[in-house]
Formats: C-alpha cells, sequence, structure tokens
C-alpha cells in the first residue's frame, strides 16, 4: 500500500504531460484545417535545417552529463567491468549518440 502512492503520482504525471503534448497536436491540428479552409497555408518554420543542430546539441549535452554522473557507480559494482564501464552507462550514451547523430545528420545533410 505504501507504493501505490508513487506509483499513482508518477502515473499522473506522465499522464499530466503526455495530455497536454497531445491537447497542443490537437490544437495545431485545428489550426491546420482552419487555414485550410480559408485556403491559405501554414507559414514555413524559420529554423529550418538549424532545428537538427539545436536539438543534437541538447541531447547530446545532456547524455554527456548523464555519462559523467553514472560513471562513479562503476567504482561500487563488485563486479569487474572494463574500463568501469556497465550497463547503468547506457542512461547517458543512448542521448549522447543520438545527438551525435542528430548533428551529423545536419552536417551531412547540409546544402552549400
Amino acid at each position: 500500500m505504501n507504493d501505490l502512492i508513487p506509483c499513482l503520482g508518477v502515473v499522473g504525471a506522465l499522464a499530466i504531460i503526455f495530455g497536454f503534448l497531445a491537447f497542443i497536436r490537437y490544437m495545431n491540428y485545428k489550426e491546420t484545417i482552419a487555414l485550410a479552409e480559408k485556403g491559405l497555408t501554414r507559414p514555413e518554420s524559420r529554423s529550418g535545417k538549424k532545428g537538427l543542430l539545436r536539438w543534437g546539441i541538447v541531447i547530446s549535452a545532456l547524455g554527456f552529463a548523464l555519462s559523467l554522473g553514472l560513471y562513479p557507480l562503476g567504482f561500487d559494482s563488485g563486479n569487474n567491468y572494463p574500463l568501469h564501464l556497465g550497463p547503468w552507462m547506457l542512461g547517458g550514451f543512448v542521448p549522447l549518440f543520438l545527438g551525435l547523430g542528430l548533428i551529423l545528420l545536419h552536417y551531412l545533410t547540409e546544402k552549400e
């Protein structure tokens, strides 16, 4: 019973976040439909390809920070992992390499 309240809190917080994101998407859909009924189109975004670079830098920085924060856990583990890198490092490496992939994608698809 003691674990029920934190679980409900986490589920409730996630429901609020995803509900808000769904509401934002629905409002964008309604705006697009209203513009189409008037014969207008949605204006193009100004960021263009810069969005990949920005998100890549943000996600890479987050992944790097998580990797630095999780690295000391390797010294406390009883197992001998190479370079003290264990499965807990995936929490930092996945966003790090995802962000690096976005940065690479930005430079590979750049028009000259």
